[in-house]
């Protein structure tokens, strides 16, 4: 166990992909994702001494305002026809979906 807490210990934000036999991985896995989510740690999970999984940190996209102005400003213009099909397509489609009283026939 000792082995294992030496795996996970410290060195924050580790700089390298840090290595970890699957079945390591499997038994701390709860341990290794806190890692992850806490220190930003990426793991190279092996099995029989090759990689064959990589764990990391999920990348945020994030937009400012000016993205959303460019993406607007440059987005294709939809004419007129195609937006009143959609609009009646649309109102066609969302009725409430009320069944049939048998009893009102």
């Amino acid at each position: 166990m000792a082995e294992i807490k030496d795996k996970f210990r410290g060195r924050k934000a580790l700089e390298r992909e840090a290595r970890i036999a699957a079945t390591q991985a499997a038994k701390n896995f709860g341990r290794l994702v806190s890692r992850v989510s806490e220190e930003r740690a990426t793991y190279i999970v092996e099995r029989g001494g090759k990689p064959v999984a990589r764990i990391g940190p999920v990348e945020h996209k994030r937009s400012t305002m000016a993205d959303f102005k460019a993406f607007v400003r440059n987005a294709p213009h939809v004419d007129e026809e195609y937006l009143r099909a959609v609009e009646d397509a649309v109102r066609r489609h969302n009725r409430p979906r009320v069944p049939d009283n048998p009893w009102e026939r």
